[in-house]
């Protein structure tokens, strides 16, 4: 059974959200303001508790989500989904570049809201048994560790990061499309206007930049290209 934790001030909403999780297989545990979800990850990180994934809202007191966000690398590497404001596209980019995994708008329905939530801790635990060997590289993923390491060195990666260099790796020197990823990686359809595809490959790029000028190309119209 999953476990999350949910970091979002309104505690109607996070009530309602809570009995609809874990009807459905999933317990949760919330925390109504940034303050109290480090403290959880913290905690977490001492075994009394472990988390499969963090729901994140974006306006919360004390600490922001963003802020939030910004400190996580140093205390966890928990997958997140955001919640974000409806038209508030600015947070969404922003979160994404921070490292989310993943977001959805408020008012959200719950059931879309579980099913982002399998989708991701699907990707993130994925069986040994399901690998399949990857072409010859610079870059070296250990698909049971979900390490990655290019010419020995290891890069701090996301969980959609690195399932996006599997994907790209896997099809290495193919124009791989980016309605397949966002189908195959994301595990959604590829929305007009939205640019989180975008900006997780963005993210990649600069991580992968100092190895290689162009280590991801985009071809206009049609998808990304691993040139590694």
């Amino acid at each position: 059974m999953p476990n999350i934790l949910l970091g979002d001030d309104d505690e109607e909403l996070t009530q309602l959200l809570q009995e609809y999780l874990h009807n459905h297989g999933v317990t949760c545990d919330c925390v109504h303001d940034g303050e109290a979800v480090i403290q959880k990850l913290k905690t977490a990180n001492s075994k009394v508790v472990t988390y499969d994934l963090l729901v994140l809202d974006i306006m919360m007191p004390k600490i922001d989500g963003l802020s939030v966000l910004r400190q996580l690398p140093s205390i966890s590497d928990i997958p997140v989904i955001m919640l974000t404001a409806k038209g508030e596209e600015i947070d969404r980019i922003i979160g994404l570049e921070l490292g989310a995994d993943d977001y959805i708008t408020k008012p959200c329905n719950p059931r879309e809201l579980l099913a982002r939530i399998n989708a991701v801790i699907k990707r993130t635990n994925v069986a040994a048994s399901e690998h399949m060997p990857l072409p010859e590289s610079r870059l070296q993923l250990d698909q049971n560790q979900r390490v990655c390491q290019i010419d020995g060195t290891e890069l701090q990666v996301t969980g959609t990061e690195f399932d996006l260099l599997v994907a790209l790796l896997k099809q290495k020197g193919e124009v791989v499309s980016k309605t397949w990823l966002s189908e195959h990686v994301l595990q959604r359809e590829l929305q007009p206007f939205d640019r989180s595809l975008d900006v997780h490959v963005s993210r990649l790029r600069k991580k992968l930049q100092p190895f290689h000028d162009e280590p991801i190309k985009a071809v206009r119209g049609k998808g990304y290209q691993l040139v590694l």
